[in-house]
């Protein structure tokens, strides 16, 4: 995430996060620590064979990014987590941070965010506290300005990260992500690619004049509107964090984006396919 968590990392593992509550809300009885989710089944024959798109070469790195040898993935943990710790800056991720498989979890949970539904997750971080909470205006029911503040710890670290400190951390630390996206179920998968499919994805959430109503599903809270409902997984997870917080993690990924591929990218010009 120094380049993916730093800035990138991070930023989607806070979505991701959030995410995550909404999953084990609908699914009672799911684990956090779940199982390395099998290949996708839904996943095309041109998903894993297409050229790539936007090779790690053309990032837009500093100069002296660091030349240190790479451990094995397997083995990587420690100095992954101390990497992402220092780019976290003034925010305490270590303490958000789960320890183990770390890339592996990061890889996976980026990976689910752009379909619809989520899938078996394995998150990097730990998940926000406090419950969800709704309000009623106008005689709707709303989600409640109050749950920003739960993700207080994360935005602090969003915060603090430096984009570009954190994609030349991501750009040498590239290997271990291609290895674990492939051991992920992408033999011929590239990485980067899906980074930049699940950040247009992100950024492509709309962005809401007022909240939106919310109707009761059983025992949970679903949009009222069919096009909110029907948005990819993270970009219902953005909604979620509020509109502060929504528009300082869009500002993060478009820095994050720009210096990925070395051009700047207007937001009228983003995508909002979402891939399932």
């Amino acid at each position: 995430m120094g380049g993916w968590i730093g800035a990138m990392l991070v930023v989607l593992a806070v979505v991701a996060a959030g995410a995550y509550l909404a999953h084990k809300a609908a699914h009672p009885g799911t684990l956090e620590t779940a199982d390395m989710p099998a290949t996708p089944a839904s996943v095309s024959a041109s998903a894993t064979t297409s050229l790539i798109q936007h090779p790690i070469t053309q990032a837009d790195a500093p100069a002296g990014a660091s030349t240190t040898p790479l451990p094995a993935l397997d083995d990587s943990d420690a100095s992954v987590a101390a990497a992402l710790a220092a780019l976290a800056g003034g925010g305490d991720l270590r303490a958000l941070l789960l320890p183990q498989q770390v890339i592996t979890r990061i890889v996976a949970t980026i990976d689910t965010l752009p379909r619809h539904a989520l899938g078996t997750l394995m998150l990097p971080l730990r998940t926000p506290n406090g419950r969800f909470a709704t309000t009623e205006i106008d005689g709707q029911t709303v989600i409640s300005s109050q749950n920003a503040a739960r993700y207080a710890p994360y935005m602090q670290i969003v915060d603090s990260v430096d984009p570009k400190a954190l994609v030349a951390w991501y750009v040498h630390a590239y290997p271990l992500f291609q290895e674990a996206y492939r051991q992920l179920g992408y033999p011929k998968g590239y990485f980067n690619d899906r980074l930049i499919v699940v950040i247009d994805n992100l950024l492509a959430t709309p962005t809401l004049a007022q909240p939106a109503a919310l109707t009761q599903s059983g025992p949970f809270h679903v949009y009222a509107d069919p096009a909110l409902a029907s948005l990819s997984a993270g970009q219902r997870l953005l909604l979620r964090v509020g509109p502060v917080n929504e528009a300082k993690l869009k500002a993060k990924l478009r820095l994050i984006r720009a210096q990925l591929t070395a051009q700047a990218l207007p937001a009228a010009r983003l995508s909002a396919k979402t891939v399932e």
